[in-house]
């Protein structure tokens, strides 16, 4: 008998389910941990209290401001208390929120790559691939965790400084507070979704450097060049195509009928974004030599 003979065959081992599962709930523990996670959430938090106070110093006398100027729904805080958190969405979605995805995508992959760590990620059973899929799995509910964090605030300084009850829609129409919260949850998933594409982005740019600090400027300088260029006149052939284009479309949730025109674009372009830099992260990904 030969020695070929004697030695069993070992195929490699494939990674269970269940393995995966505490991949991405440990990679979701440890980005929650990060104190500058805990920052981000604690600024956005802030925002509705901050737009809250602000309201109720202006028409501490009774008279709110009517000019229709500023986000849409501002005026109409001091007459329902849940309008503060569709201003609040309104407020933070253009940079606060997109800023703090793109952070944490930007350091997904160059952040374990700058640490030394990253190379220690793949000798586990995980495969490049399916460590990609669980860094990103988890910046997608890091935008979830981050609107909701706005909702909640928002709603809950909205309820101490103001009057809850039914409300007034963009339309005219009147729907009871139920059918109003049911929108602002709605309205917060719509806003956590139109975040996917900066999440695809910076994940990106996170597998092209091996600095999580320079992934994370990056990510961030792109969405502030961006957001720029979507307010240049000459260039509104392009907008459209722009990610951020259709962002505040969410107040269309708040019209009766709703409006589904833009917001259907919003949620497309998204996912285009999504599916263009998320199979350029897993190329780059994939192929990448991994010397940290």
């Amino acid at each position: 008998m030969s020695r070929a003979e004697t030695v069993p065959a070992t195929a490699p081992r494939r990674p269970s389910p269940l393995w995966t599962f505490g991949l991405l709930r440990s990679e979701l523990d440890t980005t929650l941990r990060r104190w500058r996670t805990l920052a981000l959430l604690g600024v956005l938090a802030a925002v509705p209290v901050l737009v809250g106070i602000a309201v109720k110093i202006q028409t501490r006398g009774g008279a709110a401001d009517h000019s229709g100027q500023g986000p849409a729904f501002i005026t109409q805080i001091t007459n329902n208390g849940l309008f503060l958190v569709f201003t609040a969405l309104a407020a933070t979605l253009p940079f606060f929120l997109p800023m703090a995805v793109g952070v944490v995508a930007g350091d997904a992959i160059a952040g374990e790559a700058g640490a030394g760590t990253l190379r220690y990620l793949l000798v586990a059973p995980a495969g490049r691939t399916r460590l990609l899929l669980t860094k990103y799995t988890t910046v997608m509910a890091f935008c979830l965790l981050a609107t909701l964090v706005v909702a909640v605030s928002a709603l809950i300084v909205g309820a101490l400084l103001f009057p809850l009850g039914d409300l007034t829609t963009i339309s005219g129409t009147r729907i009871s507070f139920a059918e109003g919260l049911g929108r602002a949850l709605l309205i917060a998933l719509v806003v956590a979704a139109s975040l996917v594409g900066v999440a695809a982005l910076g994940l990106f740019v996170s597998t092209l450097t091996g600095s999580g600090i320079a992934a994370m400027a990056t990510t961030v300088g792109l969405l502030i060049t961006v957001q720029i260029l979507d307010q240049i006149p000459q260039l509104h052939a392009l907008q459209p195509y722009f990610f951020p284009h259709y962002w505040l479309s969410f107040a269309d949730l708040m019209r009766d009928p709703v409006y589904w025109d833009d917001l259907v674009k919003n949620l497309g372009l998204q996912a285009l974004y999504a599916a263009v830099f998320g199979s350029a992260a897993w190329a780059r990904f994939t192929t990448k030599d991994i010397s940290a």
